[in-house]
């Protein structure tokens, strides 16, 4: 796990970094949508987050959805507002927890509950991924990121 930016000294330029980076390969859920982003020439984090509602539909196109790509919108917000991994954003989105406000409102047991219960469903086999420590670290980067708003 990527160490947190709120903790170093030149935070601002780590998440703008985070944001900036290509957001590859997105899950095959995703597919449709990341063939009509990337034909639209939204290829970043930072691009995807800033995407508004009237360019959103311009991107609907195909089997792509509004539905999907405003979730895609939300992981984007996740990455480059707290810097999170895109497979955490993916995780925290689906759990529920698709918002800085919700993060910021939530707490640690909540999340890991949330986030493991989501796991079980999908019968991953593998072990939670968001521990009581990860989850309190999620809530303090949200919390102070709501403090800068």
């Amino acid at each position: 796990m990527r160490k947190a930016a709120a903790t170093s000294g030149n935070s601002f330029l780590q998440i703008a970094m985070q944001a900036d980076q290509p957001f590859g390969s997105l899950p095959a859920s995703f597919r449709h949508e990341q063939t009509q982003l990337l034909a639209a020439g939204i290829t970043t984090w930072k691009a995807l987050m800033a995407l508004e509602e009237t360019q959103l539909s311009r991107v609907i196109k195909g089997q792509a959805t509004a539905r999907n790509l405003k979730r895609l919108r939300g992981m984007a917000a996740l990455v480059c507002e707290l810097d999170l991994a895109a497979a955490d954003a993916a995780l925290l989105l689906h759990a529920g927890l698709g918002t800085v406000g919700a993060l910021a409102a939530s707490d640690p047991q909540t999340i890991v509950r949330q986030t493991g219960r989501l796991e079980r469903q999908l019968n991953s086999g593998r072990p939670p991924v968001v521990d009581l420590a990860t989850a309190h670290r999620w809530i303090e980067l949200a919390r102070n990121r709501q403090l800068k708003n």
